[in-house]
């Protein structure tokens, strides 16, 4: 089973490269746009990201549960792992995804007078999950490489 972990580590190696993109990258030029064109663009990242990370998230969740369950001798980091992306992943249902959701649907005549604060506690609060990912994705690779 040893591709196996080889597959987790990738997956969530690559779901984090994208969340650092998202986070240094994509939001500050989003961020710079005039503001017309960076609430459309936030949005447009909204929707095409919001169909995407979910079956991302779930998906790196069980190829690292997987792998602690075939390589017990690896167990430990990997459920470790596991426990950081699950509250990742609560945290994202419960804190990011619903001011995801209503920031998909913006567009520069409808996006509320605090879409700023808005756009700024979301980029705050995945900061956290990214700190949360990038821990899990040390955790497995530790595991896959024992």
């Amino acid at each position: 089973m040893e591709s196996l972990s080889i597959i987790a580590v990738v997956v969530v190696g690559l779901m984090v490269g994208v969340e650092l993109s998202v986070a240094f990258v994509m939001n500050p030029i989003f961020d710079r746009l005039p503001r017309d064109a960076g609430i459309a663009a936030r949005s447009d990242g909204a929707r095409m990201l919001g169909r995407v990370m979910p079956f991302w998230y779930i998906g790196s969740v069980l190829l690292v549960a997987g792998t602690a369950l075939s390589e017990p001798a690896t167990a430990g980091p990997a459920w470790a792992a596991v426990a950081l992306l699950l509250v990742s992943v609560v945290m994202s249902v419960a804190l990011l995804v619903p001011i995801n959701n209503r920031s998909k649907a913006w567009t520069p005549e409808t996006a509320p007078a605090d879409w700023r604060d808005q756009r700024s506690r979301w980029d705050r609060l995945h900061l956290v999950r990214l700190a949360l990912i990038i821990n899990a994705f040390v955790l497995v690779t530790v595991a896959a490489t024992r």
